[in-house]
């Protein structure tokens, strides 16, 4: 089958070695897999922190959101057959979905939604697993409530925000207000259902003070967490909630003690890492999320599609994240 892999850890994203293309052997399924025919896939930083920080021995494709069509199931696979249509993010510790086939865990692994081509749903996986986590699973925040309070969504525009400021602002009560700084930033994550948007390369609390809110209930940190760790537990309210999903060289939670705030991380592939019981929240959601985007209450966050899926539209992807410039998902369809 073909595969984009890299074979060594670190190089620039220019570099024509950085990502490369290479035949591999196909997979087989073992008992919970399935083997899936992977049609679409789209890139997240998680891509390019692996590609530049894991050392390999062995070509290792990368890859955590596909699209695809099940070619054949495991012995004990209960919830698909051959011919569904399926997306995913599948796991950080088995070979990516840069590839033509690919195995995924059926628990993990959710019906494709009816009403969105391959390319369009490849979008969605990681960012709606790790949304609805962050939402409904660590903040515990109640569907259709948590009226009166506000949630700052930091870096409202990325892959994480476009799907989380939608599921925030249509599934619960909460005023959401997203941080963007640049106009076409901001305007995106207007048009996804935040309240308000304020600029998170300026101090914040002054902002949410000329909107007329006092504090933020909740922050959920997206990207650069450091960076804005002060500003975010000064705009806390005493006994607010910290959520993060990013990689802050070191985080002191100190700071939160005078104010009883919670810290909480997420992280999309614990459930898949450890096998936790729960592991199958991950299908329920992602079925969930289908529903809601075959039912028009949720959209597709694709930003950009780079192209057929090969080494070189991969490098130009990736280039795109690293820069840190993106506005919602980079997706790839077709070999």
């Amino acid at each position: 089958m073909k595969a984009i892999v890299y074979t060594q850890h670190g190089l620039p994203i220019d570099n024509p070695a950085a990502l490369i293309d290479m035949e591999l052997p196909d997979p087989v399924p073992g008992p919970r897999d399935l083997l899936v025919r992977v049609h679409a896939v789209s890139v997240n930083p998680v891509d390019t922190k692996v590609r530049n920080g894991s050392a390999v021995t062995s070509p290792r494709v990368l890859g955590w959101d596909a699209a695809g069509i099940v070619e054949a199931v495991g012995s004990d696979v209960t919830a698909f057959k051959a011919g569904d249509e399926v997306f995913y993010a599948g796991s950080l510790t088995r070979p990516g979905s840069y590839s033509e086939l690919h195995l995924v865990d059926e628990r993990i692994a959710g019906h494709k939604p009816k009403t969105l081509d391959f390319a369009d749903a490849a979008a969605l996986p990681l960012t709606s697993l790790t949304a609805w986590e962050l939402l409904f699973d660590r903040l515990k925040v109640p569907e259709q409530g948590a009226g009166g309070r506000t949630l700052v969504i930091v870096g409202a525009s990325g892959g994480v925000g476009s799907i989380l400021t939608q599921l925030a602002s249509k599934l619960t009560g909460l005023t959401v207000i997203g941080t963007a700084s640049r106009e076409e930033t901001r305007e995106w994550v207007r048009a996804l259902g935040a309240h308000h948007v304020i600029d998170h390369a300026k101090p914040m609390k002054p902002q949410l003070h000329a909107l007329g809110f006092d504090h933020a209930d909740i922050v959920i940190s997206l990207t650069h967490t450091d960076q804005h760790y002060a500003d975010i537990v000064d705009m806390l309210a005493p006994q607010g909630q910290l959520a993060l999903i990013d990689d802050p060289a070191t985080l002191d939670a100190v700071p939160l003690k005078r104010k009883s705030i919670s810290l909480h991380w997420e992280l999309m592939f614990t459930r898949s890492m450890y096998e936790t019981p729960d592991m199958v929240r991950q299908r329920e959601i992602l079925d969930r999320v289908a529903a809601l985007i075959d039912m028009g209450a949720l959209k597709t966050t694709v930003g950009e599609k780079i192209g057929k899926i090969d080494a070189a539209n991969l490098r130009r992807a990736h280039a795109i994240v690293e820069s840190n410039k993106a506005r919602g998902k980079l997706v790839l369809a077709g070999f």
